[in-house]
């Protein structure tokens, strides 16, 4: 109350608000937010923010982030996974293309037997299951703070 009564006081005399009082400061794009953590808290904080390769300060600005924009992100190691999936992918495309290509301009193709395309599917299906696996496990480590190991 005593701090009310001075501010309403120092208003009322020099005609300036209390942000005259204040010190200007610079506010940076990004702005720093500092909290209070237990201990405990501190070191679940810093376990899950090293089972996912991140700073404690980068995890939990990333879950602030995560939360407020209903968004569950993907770390840098597990976008690289996603990457070389999609890069396997294309490779498999790239070939059954080229089969299609010569088969389509009447040269003699040696066309992928039976078991050639059964190891395509089942690679094409092995990603699938990985990509499928890995956002499941992202989106389930993200609500419970735990990442995969095994993913």
């Amino acid at each position: 109350m005593l701090k009310r009564l001075i501010t309403l006081t120092i208003q009322s005399v020099s005609g300036a608000g209390v942000e005259a009082l204040k010190p200007n400061r610079r506010r940076s794009a990004g702005r720093r937010v500092c909290i209070r953590l237990k201990a405990e808290d501190q070191h679940l904080l810093h376990e899950r923010a090293s089972a996912r390769q991140m700073a404690s300060a980068t995890y939990a600005g990333v879950l602030v982030r995560a939360h407020l924009r209903a968004l569950p992100p993907l770390p840098k190691h597990e976008l690289l996974e996603l990457k070389r999936s999609v890069a396997e992918l294309g490779a498999i495309g790239r070939n059954i293309n080229q089969i299609a290509r010569a088969a389509n301009q009447g040269g003699r193709v040696g066309a992928p037997g039976r078991d050639d395309l059964r190891s395509f599917i089942t690679v094409c299906e092995g990603v699938r299951d990985h990509v499928k696996a890995l956002i499941k496990a992202n989106t389930r480590s993200w609500e419970s703070g735990h990442a995969e190991a095994n993913v």
